[in-house]
């Protein structure tokens, strides 16, 4: 009878390959991230300091 562990095991050979996919996928996560505050970057900014200004900080 399999045990859970052993059924979550990537087969021979394919651990490197799932590592190198999830990296992959992080990478591209980032560069969207970076993307995004590029763009919205002064946007952002400006929200905050609105909102710290009428807080009274």
């Amino acid at each position: 009878m399999p045990t859970l562990s052993r059924s979550l095991k990537a087969p021979d050979g394919q651990a490197g390959q799932s590592l190198v996919e999830y990296s992959l996928i992080l990478c591209l996560v980032v560069v969207v991230l970076i993307v995004v505050l590029i763009l919205l970057g002064n946007q952002v900014q400006n929200m905050y300091c609105n909102i710290a200004g009428g807080i009274g900080a």
